[in-house]
């Protein structure tokens, strides 16, 4: 498979709008035809760009763990406290959420993980690891900071967070509600900070 930084501008396009897609719609809920039609193209195009649908999944998934790499990478830079890192990280998800209450990508195929070809759950594994040591590591950075209990397990609070940020969209998806992420983020960092 190639690196998403190797995709043409038509191909980008193509990436573009299956994220989208699965964002709205999940792995099962779209097709090729929908991808051609959303950006007013052919579908053997969308086939020459990607061969599979899981080409197609693998590289929007590759590409969506990258850039929330460098939105990490950002948070890191512009907070040195843990606790406005968490909150900063529970703003990505409103951000996604605030467009059409759009789901995580990785999200929305985790859902679908028992249906997913293996490369595609690769990328997806991939994805909750990258955050999960993440949070994992901020936690551990709050300890530090004496403002988690030393009962903390920084593993078991970042998986906490991470579920009840993923959570937040799904259940706002099902009550029609938009009533953002960042509310359930800063609920569960106040039981957890003292």
């Amino acid at each position: 498979m190639k690196h998403f930084s190797e995709l043409s501008p038509a191909a980008e396009r193509v990436v573009d709008a299956a994220e989208s897609l699965l964002q709205l719609q999940g792995y099962n809920g779209f097709s090729y035809d929908d991808v051609a039609q959303l950006i007013g193209i052919k579908k053997p195009s969308v086939h020459h760009h990607f061969a599979t649908k899981a080409d197609l999944a693998a590289m929007v998934v590759q590409r969506y763990t990258h850039r929330f790499r460098e939105e990490l990478l950002r948070i890191e830079g512009a907070h040195a406290r843990a606790r406005d890192r968490l909150a900063a990280y529970a703003e990505l998800f409103d951000r996604t959420f605030a467009r059409e209450r759009r789901l995580c990508v990785c999200g929305m195929l985790g859902a679908e993980a028992h249906d997913l070809p293996q490369g595609v759950r690769d990328e997806v594994a991939r994805f909750f690891d990258v955050n999960l040591r993440w949070l994992s590591d901020s936690f551990a950075l709050g300890r530090r900071e004496g403002g988690l209990g030393p009962r903390a397990e920084s593993e078991a609070l970042a998986r906490a967070y991470l579920c009840a940020l993923e959570g937040a969209m799904v259940v706002g998806r099902g009550l029609a509600d938009d009533q953002r992420p960042t509310a359930v983020g800063t609920a569960m960092l106040d039981l957890c900070w003292h």
